[in-house]
């Protein structure tokens, strides 16, 4: 799944509201004693703090790692930190209000957290600026993107009952281990660069030729999830699917100028695009950015969900009637970029607020959280989205111990992994634990092939594994009980989905709910 290895000024009456509590809130935001360390770690040093957290819970929050490894992130990668602010007294409250960020009080907050960040930062900087301070454009989350250079900045934020989280975006590990496994210096082994047409498929074997000469994939047959047997059933109409990723190939036809074509018609299909442009120290260079697929990854998600079901020889999506939005948040799957990290708050931010939109499937990750990103799929969730994330993909040796990364192991989130034919195995590259809900079929045994998908171009399938294409094809499989069923709520289909799968009668510790048999969740009574 990962790679070889995304305000108006404070309004009067909130002056009015905040002054009388001035000289408390000041006193809430001095400084506290502290007997942390004042030298920044390296980036091996922080590889290891973060490899070891990871190897003991499964897990690394960086609202709980101490200022000083925070600050040494800052140091070691963009300088970028995502700061989430709200007014004093709700400390350790867990949902924010739908419009937080348009609130009186909550906008006094942000100018006083923007104020001590510039009083904090120009001990050093005198001639710092509000408008050198902030990197990205705000969203609709009460957050602020700056540039911090020094640990105090951390410490007085740490300290102050107006921040909720104060975490660097644009720092992930990865290259110690890796080099000291002799491996490549990134962590994925299904990402950009393959999505090439593949050679040797055969008929009958690798695919089945539909009535219409579309092509169904191997993993699409009966005895794994009934998907074949659903269409005479349901086939996604009317449903709308978003997929954040990489984008969608311009070169694509199928996702594009013939996504309406033989079965599959009446629907629609947009390419956005949420990744910001590219800077340096605040200033932006290159073009703007386009929804168009360079990393060839988001493309072969989109395919496995919902390619069209036409007459040109390409290989059908699950939902092949679904609507579609693909989103271009991030250049690979692995989120290690701040932009990547403020790509992906803003694609959901964008899929929560269409009202037409109902399922979301992300296959891309990262090791450490993002309380940003958190915020955000918290506010897809809250609009009534059906959220599926990948468990993780990655190479075989980090496969066996890594376990569901982030954001799939977000409660919030429908986690997915990958297996093999014999219905029992994960998937050589993909991640497993307690915090899978699903696994799909996409590698056999015999000879290691994956499930077939959409090229950068032309009809000639590619193929693509791990946890990415499990994720996007469960995604395609709820599109079509949704479908079935469009009066339901999310929470009536995921209980038609867990009534349909393998592990009903007892959950898997590693493999979650197990296999869904589509045809019969189609038919099936809602827990």
């Amino acid at each position: 799944m990962m790679r070889s290895l995304t305000l108006a000024p404070a309004a009067l009456v909130a002056l009015l509201l905040t002054g009388c509590q001035h000289e408390a809130d000041q006193a809430r935001l001095e400084p506290q004693p502290t007997a942390e360390p004042t030298t920044a770690l390296t980036s091996q040093q922080l590889d290891n703090e973060i490899w070891t957290q990871l190897r003991k819970t499964g897990s690394y929050n960086w609202n709980q790692a101490p200022a000083n490894v925070v600050w040494s992130a800052l140091l070691r990668s963009d300088h970028v930190l995502s700061v989430g602010y709200q007014p004093l007294g709700r400390e350790g409250a867990h949902s924010l209000p739908a419009d937080a960020r348009l609130l009186p009080r909550w906008e006094a907050a942000r100018q006083q957290v923007l104020d001590l960040i510039l009083a904090e930062e120009r001990k050093t900087q005198p001639d710092l600026t509000l408008e050198k301070l902030l990197v990205f454009e705000p969203n609709a989350l009460p957050v602020v993107t700056v540039r911090v250079q020094e640990l105090g900045t951390i410490r007085r934020l740490r300290a102050s009952g107006l921040v909720r989280y104060a975490e660097p975006m644009g720092y992930e590990p990865g290259s110690t281990r890796a080099a000291a496994r002799g491996t490549a210096s990134t962590l994925s082994s299904s990402g950009c660069g393959s999505n090439t047409a593949t050679a040797g498929l055969l008929e009958g074997a690798d695919y089945t030729v539909l009535s219409n000469g579309s092509k169904s994939s191997w993993h699409q047959a009966d005895q794994y999830h009934g998907i074949r047997s659903a269409w005479s059933q349901s086939t996604g109409s009317g449903i709308k699917l978003v997929v954040i990723d990489t984008g969608s190939s311009d070169a694509q036809e199928n996702l594009g100028s013939a996504f309406n074509q033989g079965l599959s018609s009446g629907r629609t299909v947009e390419r956005l695009v949420t990744l910001p442009r590219n800077s340096i120290f605040g200033i932006p260079y290159g073009s703007a950015e386009t929804p168009n697929d360079g990393c060839g990854h988001g493309t072969s998600m989109a395919g496995a969900a919902a390619a069209p079901r036409g007459t040109d020889g390409n290989a059908v999506g699950v939902a092949y009637n679904a609507n579609l939005i693909t989103i271009r948040a991030a250049e690979d799957v692995f989120l290690d970029a701040s932009r990547e990290v403020q790509g992906v708050a803003n694609a959901f931010l964008l899929a929560a607020n269409r009202a037409d939109v109902r399922i979301i499937s992300m296959s891309m990750g990262r090791l450490t959280s993002s309380s940003q990103m958190t915020d955000a799929i918290r506010y897809a969730y809250g609009k009534g989205k059906l959220i599926f994330c990948a468990a993780g993909t990655s190479f075989d040796w980090s496969a066996g111990w890594v376990g569901v990364i982030y954001p799939a192991s977000l409660t919030e989130a429908v986690a997915v992994t990958g297996v093999k034919d014999d219905l029992a195995t994960r998937c050589d590259e993909c991640h497993v634990g307690s915090d899978v809900e699903f696994t799909v079929v996409m590698q056999r045994r015999s000879n290691n092939l994956r499930a077939l998908t959409l090229a950068q171009s032309g009809d000639a399938p590619s193929t693509v594994g791990g946890s990415s294409v499990a994720t996007a094809s469960m995604a395609g499989m709820a599109a079509l009980v949704w479908a079935q069923y469009p009066n339901e709520t999310r929470t009536q289909i995921m209980g038609r989905l867990v009534a349909a799968s393998s592990n009903r009668a007892a959950r898997s510790s590693s493999f979650g709910w197990g296999r869904v048999n589509v045809a019969a969740a189609l038919g099936a009574q809602p827990l």
